[in-house]
């Protein structure tokens, strides 16, 4: 079973896609304006638990460098346009896909 990941900027919405069925859906915070969130095809290129501050209870870090999907303490922030660029989610939610996708996982943004 091959997972990958899409995410709507549009929708702020990331779908976990398996054989390239939709899974489930979770909300997601994206980039502001000033700061966006990068269009593109990427892949999954490390996974940290519990990186602190910020970054909730776990950071996958993106081919693209300085951007990543992390959790947040910040549970009002998800569904706008808050961050500098990474994509933010629940902390439960950030658990759950990272317990299912492996380093190299491919990740597709679009507006």
């Amino acid at each position: 079973m091959a997972y990958s990941i899409s995410i709507s900027l549009q929708r702020k919405q990331l779908s976990l896609r398996r054989d390239n069925k939709v899974i489930k859906k979770y909300s997601i915070a994206i980039g502001k304006k000033e700061t966006p969130t990068p269009p593109g095809h990427f892949t999954i290129i490390n996974k940290v638990p519990n990186p602190g501050g910020f970054y909730g209870a776990v950071w996958m870090g993106l081919s693209k460098p300085h951007y990543g999907i992390h959790g947040t303490n910040n549970l009002a922030s998800i569904g706008k346009e808050v961050s500098k660029g990474c994509i933010r989610m629940y902390n439960k939610d950030i658990l759950e896909l990272s317990k299912l996708i492996t380093v190299g996982t491919s990740v597709i943004i679009t507006a």
